[in-house]
């Protein structure tokens, strides 16, 4: 029998509608390919290629470096300032402050829990006079450079939907991050290194870890070649990436050719992006076996520049080493760096793990801003550094056992801060009320910071949209309003 008729016969139902419905997909690509004039891999080009309608307008930002920090910093002991705590600590909390809100289950109801005045005190600094505490010297001395946001307020009150909320605009996973629509609107700018990368790190012995799920920087319903790559704490950065033993670089890239040329059979059969995707990261993973090594050999870097990263600038796995590394890869061409870093979770560790916490952060965090200044980079580089809310300016302990006092979460009111990237330096952007609790003035939802960040990039984030079970989705839901008071 011939093999082609009886493949023809054994179609099924599911592959009769997929073939019929790609042929404009199959134009389409090719119409991308036509694009490319460095020869690149039909998957490689439409990846490099990106959305025709972004940006919308001039970006003040080409890349963005997320310096997330999972498990929530208390806002009350490190930004911001409020007299009145100090004078009502270990009175119950006003009734009229927490009427109708909501808390964790770990507080439950805050009736009668006590106030609790800040750890370490607070001082004024630079000539904007912003308010820090003494727990964060290194990001006070750089006060001038940022932009604090204060006013800043969600709906989550738990760690994991709260992160997910801020990442990719649902507290429910599914949804794509902050990252991944970045690459989806604007393509990427290197084929030697992904587009999106991710970096964990903790504390070392902290007690108040949180999970690093892969949702935060997952494609969502978004083609998955837009998905954030996480680059490792230990060993290799990324696994496999280098040759098994006996097999050359030669015919390492003979078998890679072959394999993308099946593959791109079936993509032209199928037209599925999932296929394009596979080749895509072949093709990147190969590359990353000369630019990785290269990334990550920091014998070339003064000893003046790792200093300001702080002493675990070099130690691979390290919050200070991932800035570092957020550094070289944001000047090798990758536009989104997420920096994660967790152990703020300080139920009954304010007096103990907040001091790690912030001697682990403070300095590669303010040493990041310095560096990208030095380089004239910051000027289109957004910093961002912030959790996923506050945490509460009322005890979660016994305020009698000081060694135990602890906050628990808080989203009512908290406080960010930004720099570079048309970001405007040395201000303070909206007020929490007297005692941190609720937002006074010129509040900051979590999807108008999502705008603003979308529109630092060029991008206005109600057009930046995909189509998904019948109904345009974006990062900001069918919320958000760009906070032009924080703009250049």
């Amino acid at each position: 029998m011939n093999p082609l008729l009886e493949h023809q016969d054994l179609l099924t139902r599911r592959q009769l509608f997929g073939r019929g419905a790609t042929g404009l997909g199959v134009a389409a690509l090719a119409s991308l390919l036509k694009q490319d004039a460095g020869g690149a891999s039909p998957a490689h080009s439409a990846l490099r290629t990106p959305h025709s309608a972004f940006p919308n307008f001039a970006a003040k930002a080409k890349r963005i470096i997320y310096l997330f920090q999972n498990g929530a910093p208390t806002h009350v002991d490190l930004w911001d300032y409020k007299p009145r705590l100090a004078e009502l600590h270990g009175k119950p909390v006003p009734e009229e402050y927490i009427a109708g809100k909501r808390f964790s289950t770990m507080t439950g109801k805050a009736d009668g829990k006590l106030m609790l005045q800040p750890v370490e005190p607070f001082a004024q600094h630079g000539q904007s006079g912003a308010w820090v505490s003494r727990f964060m010297p290194f990001t006070a001395a750089i006060a001038d450079k940022i932009c604090f946001i204060k006013s800043m307020h969600t709906e989550a009150v738990n760690h994991a939907p709260g992160i997910t909320f801020l990442l990719t605009g649902s507290e429910m996973p599914g949804r794509p991050s902050l990252g991944a629509w970045m690459s989806y609107g604007l393509g990427v700018e290197t084929q030697e290194l992904p587009g999106y990368v991710v970096m964990t790190s903790i504390s070392k012995d902290t007690t108040c870890g949180q999970i690093f799920y892969d949702f935060y920087w997952g494609s969502g319903f978004l083609p998955t070649r837009y998905s954030g790559v996480k680059f490792r704490g230990t060993g290799e950065p990324v696994l496999y990436l280098s040759n098994p033993d006996g097999m050359s670089a030669q015919v390492r890239r003979g078998l890679l050719d072959d394999l993308a040329q099946l593959n791109e059979l079936k993509l032209r059969e199928f037209g599925d992006p999932e296929i394009a995707t596979r080749i895509a990261q072949y093709e990147m993973a190969y590359r990353m076996q000369t630019s990785v090594p290269e990334l990550t050999d920091l014998s070339k870097e003064p000893q003046s520049t790792l200093d300001l990263y702080g002493p675990g600038a070099k130690q691979q796995g390290t919050f200070a080493y991932n800035c570092l590394m957020a550094r070289r890869l944001i000047e090798r061409g990758v536009r989104c760096v997420q920096v994660m870093h967790a152990g703020w979770d300080q139920h009954n560790s304010l007096t103990t793990e907040l001091y790690n916490q912030c001697r682990d952060t403070d300095q590669p965090s303010a040493g990041l801003v310095l560096d990208l200044a030095q380089r004239g980079l910051l000027e289109d580089t957004l910093v961002i550094w912030g959790g996923e809310f506050g945490r509460t300016p009322f005890i979660q302990g016994d305020i009698k056992e000081r060694k135990r006092w602890g906050r628990d979460h808080h989203p009512y009111a908290f406080t960010i801060w930004m720099a570079g990237g048309g970001i405007k330096p040395g201000i303070t952007y909206g007020e929490s009320d007297d005692l941190a609790m609720n937002v006074a003035k010129d509040p900051v939802h979590v999807h108008d910071l999502q705008a603003t960040l979308l529109h630092l990039l060029g991008i206005d984030h109600e057009r930046l949209t995909f189509k998904f079970q019948g109904r345009n989705f974006r990062l900001t839901d069918i919320h958000g309003q760009v906070v032009k008071g924080v703009l250049a």
